[in-house]
């Protein structure tokens, strides 16, 4: 396993970390120049974020900066309660693909949605197998055109706890049978963006990461779960200050062949969000170095 003790080489924040500070939202130009600051060599920005700041001045910033990205968040979302939101689904994620590219992502991490309308609190539906069939048949779709454009899929499995609301693909295992169908031959264009707030949990973690190999393994984000947890999505732990083995599904992520960066992804209304982006980031780098 790699040694993060000396350096933060392999560490990218995904934006959303810091795009709240002192309780203020911030615009991506100001996270880049924060994270060029300290010699942070990759994000992962959002695309609200990016539409905000204009993607050409994001993709300059990022050159003139030397930075990269670990992923592009995000594109998805594609059940729909008709043909005209499944269409519009896909042809938001032809954009997410093109933004992706001009900025040089290495791949276009995936939340896949679930039962549309479920997010405002009136599902259009509640037939979650239609929901994982739309999510197959949107994933196949924009597969093709991101084989044609040379973007690589990452899906997210998340949390079953948000299997309502945001992705009816709840284990990695989930994921993987996807890719296994949609792309047998492992071409390097369709895996998966582990992230351990969503997986930690899962008794077939370690079995499924094995499965993955280094082929499927296109993103791993880091945070923690914290107990008690206060708000399902919007308290997540710095590294080290919850119950995750971060060491151990790192080691496990490696040894099946991933040599990327961890993405520190953190949602904290009631924490993170509150402070400085300078502490934030600070802190992010020092657990990065100790615990990731």
């Amino acid at each position: 396993m790699r040694d993060f003790s000396q350096d933060h080489h392999w560490l990218s924040i995904n934006t959303a970390t810091v795009r709240r500070q002192q309780g203020e939202e911030v615009g991506l130009a100001r996270i880049i120049d924060q994270c060029a600051e300290r010699g942070v060599r990759a994000i992962s920005p959002w695309r609200d974020q990016v539409a905000a700041a204009g993607l050409d001045k994001v993709a300059a910033q990022l050159r003139a900066h030397g930075m990269g990205l670990s992923g592009y968040c995000r594109g998805g979302f594609y059940p729909a309660p008709d043909a005209a939101g499944l269409k519009a689904a896909l042809e938001d994620n032809r954009r997410a693909i093109d933004e992706a590219k001009t900025l040089d992502a290495p791949c276009l991490v995936l939340v896949v949605g679930s039962l549309p309308g479920a997010l405002a609190g009136k599902a259009a539906y509640k037939d979650i197998g239609r929901a994982r069939s739309e999510v197959h048949d949107g994933i196949a779709a924009s597969l093709e055109y991101a084989r044609e454009v040379g973007m690589p899929l990452a899906i997210e499995p998340l949390h079953p706890m948000q299997a309502a609301e945001r992705a009816c693909i709840n284990t990695l295992e989930q994921a993987l049978d996807i890719c296994d169908e949609l792309d047998p031959g492992k071409s390097g264009m369709l895996g998966v963006a582990l992230d351990v707030y969503h997986v930690w949990w899962d008794p077939k973690l370690q079995q499924q990461i094995e499965r993955a190999g280094r082929e499927r393994l296109l993103a791993y984000h880091v945070c923690d779960w914290l107990t008690p947890t206060r708000d399902l999505l919007n308290d997540r732990g710095m590294m080290g200050d919850g119950v995750i083995e971060l060491r151990k599904i790192r080691g496990w992520v490696e040894a099946a062949g991933y040599a990327g960066y961890s993405e520190v992804e953190i949602f904290s209304t009631q924490d993170w969000w509150l402070r400085s982006g300078d502490e934030t980031l600070d802190t992010c780098i020092e657990r990065h170095r100790s615990v990731v």
